[in-house]
């Protein structure tokens, strides 16, 4: 093969190709950035993507980024990495951006030494071409930052007061489905722990909650509500919390899987059985759910499709223009050993 041997051990260079499909250099480089108006015979167009493949022609992405003004990356942000609701996210919004020949770079504000502002500052230098927010770090300070960096942006399952380019879940929907598994299994004293209270996906979690307790004529003496972050230790204290109440519940509905698993442990810890004594249900579902003891009954929601989505309307939207978006996925009901009917003793209490 004429050339072969000459490019062995280096680069393949356009010059290279244009030399062993025997054309211009300029037509190679206008074939491989499909333009439009190049007006060459088939078989010529056929020669120089042979030649490609054959050679192993990589495009240069840092040439290509300062010829078309675009880096071919976009960002993502996240409050951490320990939560295992982002792991989905992540992965769906790595399928799209690949799909759609983008790389997807991720921070997180708890890496030491760095903040929301610095992480936004460094993209923001012409670094990647849209940006995916995720968690509750961003309150309405950052419209001016966003502002400042002109790029597209698009805000994951969080709204702001002030932006309205964002893709949320039905958390809504969710809450009311583990409200009313539980009530369907007898239980009237259902309490709610809940998450951040600035958290936006908390608001909505509680509404659900309040929503189904409400629905099935459980007044608001009956609704107990106590805020935690979304993390195990926060769990634990949540539920030592809701147990040390005078009117102990026989079900709790979590908000979050992290601090679902801090709860369960906290149940245990201070003697009590699951699900015989106290039920608890969690918001979202994750693969360690089924392998806690007990396993935890869940709401699974679309992550994946969450992060998918937010990547496809992030590169298919106008920029200017407002985008409202909810997620139409399965949201279902995982039912596992963490939840069964409400204590017979509480039961013949409340006839």
């Amino acid at each position: 093969m004429p050339g072969l041997r000459s490019i062995k051990g280096k680069r393949v260079t356009l010059a290279d190709v244009a030399a062993h499909a025997g054309v211009d250099t300029s037509v190679v480089s206008r074939i491989v950035n499909d333009d439009p108006v190049l007006n060459v015979r088939p078989e010529t167009r056929e020669r120089v993507k042979a030649a490609l493949k054959e050679l192993g022609y990589r495009p240069n992405a840092a040439a290509r980024s300062l010829r078309t003004s675009q880096t071919g990356t976009l960002g993502l942000f996240l409050p951490d990495f320990a939560n295992p609701v982002y792991a989905e996210i992540i992965t769906g919004a790595e399928v799209a951006a690949a799909e759609q020949g983008f790389v997807l770079v991720t921070g997180s504000s708890t890496v030491s030494g760095s903040s929301r502002r610095a992480y936004l500052d460094l993209l923001g230098q012409g670094r990647v071409d849209g940006l995916l927010l995720s968690g509750e770090a961003f309150t309405t300070d950052i419209r001016k930052e966003l502002q400042e960096f002109d790029l597209p942006y698009l805000l994951i399952n969080r709204r702001v007061r002030g932006l309205n380019r964002y893709i949320i879940l039905d958390d809504e929907r969710a809450a009311r489905l583990a409200v009313d598994h539980l009530i369907g299994l007898g239980h009237t004293a259902i309490a709610h722990i809940a998450g951040p209270a600035n958290a936006d996906t908390a608001r909505r979690r509680r509404a659900g909650y309040e929503q189904a307790m409400k629905a099935a004529g459980l007044g608001a003496k009956d609704i107990s509500v106590i805020a935690a972050d979304y993390t195990p230790e926060g769990g634990v204290r949540a539920m030592e919390q809701v147990l040390s109440s005078k009117r102990r519940p026989t079900a709790v509905v979590v908000a979050n899987i992290a601090s679902a698993i801090g709860a369960l442990h906290a149940a245990l810890a201070m003697g009590l059985k699951v699900p015989e004594e106290l039920s608890i249900v969690a918001i979202h579902d994750s693969p360690l759910a089924a392998f806690l003891t007990p396993p935890l009954t869940t709401v699974r929601m679309p992550l994946h499709d969450l992060g998918y989505q937010a990547v496809q309307l992030l590169l298919e939207s106008s920029r200017t223009k407002p985008l409202e978006h909810v997620v139409e996925g399965p949201t279902e009901l995982i039912v596992r050993s963490s939840t069964g009917p409400v204590p017979s003793t509480t039961a013949r209490r409340g006839r």
